[in-house]
């Protein structure tokens, strides 16, 4: 299993070492344009040292890279921001293990996101009060009222990545048993059910559920995340997250898989406008 730090620090290596490419160096000419040892510059090619966001803005002046919002993402995977003020996540460094850090920071920086939930609303779609409810549950027995409240201001701070002028593309699709969990009683799940409606109707939104009467599918194996950045899928990974740990899954074959079980998924769900009239149905029954 690898770990989200070590796989940012792999795709802005492949990243740097295509750009690399494309400049016509080899990585012992890129170490003497920036006067640095070539071992250096392996090393963050190969993602087993980080590279300081100075170090990335030195390289790719280096290639000769001029293109502003692949050298703004280069800079993100670096934990850099290129406006300068810290990442808003910062202030809860102690709170968050590292794993929840690296996926909100590839949330911020995704141009689209795919995602599949059997269990409960995708984060960046929850209400308040049932993100309070869902995160005391997934707490248990651990769950700390301030603590709980700081996940919750979390998880709401992370639906920024919907709304200004360049939101996330996100395409959800919702086995029906998200709709139907009874979540912190009626009112809260009635509340949630109308969010997603009006969050749905998004341009940016895409909502599909997948109905009882479908019958087993593909995603029976759990939910997953797919995130897609601008400049193609050398960038894109999968996350699968579990109880104690996060698996970030970042080869050929793995994206491969999982976006064609992502399509499989779509073709078999609701249209758009078909999930959105039941989801607000359940909504009025809640």
């Amino acid at each position: 299993m690898r770990h989200g730090p070590a796989v940012r620090r792999r795709k802005l290596g492949e990243e740097l070492r295509r750009q690399r490419a494309l400049a016509g160096l080899t990585s012992g000419e890129a170490a003497g344009r920036v006067g640095w040892h070539q071992s250096k510059v392996s090393r963050i090619e190969t993602g087993r040292s980080a590279a300081k966001p100075a170090d990335v803005v030195l390289l790719l002046d280096a290639y000769r890279v001029r293109d502003l919002e692949l050298r703004q993402l280069l800079l993100a995977l670096a934990e850099g921001v290129a406006s300068g003020p810290r990442i808003w996540w910062s202030s809860y460094r102690d709170l968050l293990p590292p794993a929840y850090r690296d996926f909100i920071s590839l949330e911020a920086e995704a141009t689209g996101m795919r995602t599949l939930e059997t269990t409960v609303v995708p984060g960046l779609l929850q209400t308040p009060d049932y993100a309070r409810c869902v995160t005391s549950a997934a707490l248990g027995s651990a769950a700390r009222g301030r603590q709980v409240e700081a996940l919750v201001d979390v998880r709401l701070a992370r639906q920024t990545v919907l709304h200004g002028s360049r939101p996330l593309l996100l395409h959800a699709v919702l086995d029906e048993a998200v709709l139907r969990r009874k979540v912190g009683g009626p009112e809260v799940m009635a509340e949630q059910l109308r969010h997603l409606v009006e969050v749905g109707r998004l341009p940016h939104v895409r909502l599909q559920v997948l109905p009882f009467d479908s019958g087993v599918h593909i995603g029976v194996t759990g939910p997953f995340v797919i995130f897609s950045f601008s400049h193609g899928a050398d960038l894109d990974v999968v996350v699968l997250d579990h109880l104690t740990s996060t698996l970030y899954l970042e080869r050929k074959e793995d994206l491969r898989a999982y976006g064609e079980a992502f399509t499989t998924l779509e073709a078999g769900a609701l249209p758009h406008d078909a999930s959105l009239e039941l989801i607000a149905a359940i909504s009025a029954r809640a």
